[in-house]
């Protein structure tokens, strides 16, 4: 997508691959990918802090498309990507005015 600005790529480790690796360089993203333990040996300690540094990003994400997905049953099945995009956009927006209204409720509680 050209229009997207970011220049990061949040991955698991399944998607760690040299040709992976090589055509993020050329397309200009940085490689947030999670790292494999190496075979047969122990996770040096850099590397774990280092996944577990972004598994922290990656959930906040990932949890926002499981609600999504399990409470709004947001299932794209349109036809174009305007109305695709209308769709996700308002999914988007619920998930934010429900989002607000939960944080509210736990400040006032506090």
């Amino acid at each position: 997508d050209k229009t997207n600005t970011a220049s990061s790529v949040w991955a698991d480790t399944a998607y760690r691959s040299k040709a992976n690796e090589d055509f993020m360089e050329k397309q200009g993203f940085v490689s947030k990918v999670h790292r494999k333990k190496p075979q047969l040996k122990p996770m040096p300690r850099h590397i774990q802090k280092s996944n577990a540094g972004k598994s922290v990003i990656r959930s906040r994400v990932e949890h926002v498309f499981a609600d999504q997905k399990s409470q709004m049953g947001l299932f794209i099945r349109t036809v174009g990507i305007t109305r695709a995009t209308m769709r996700i956009g308002l999914a988007n927006i619920v998930y934010n005015m429900r989002r607000f209204l939960f944080l509210e409720r736990m400040n006032v509680s506090a």
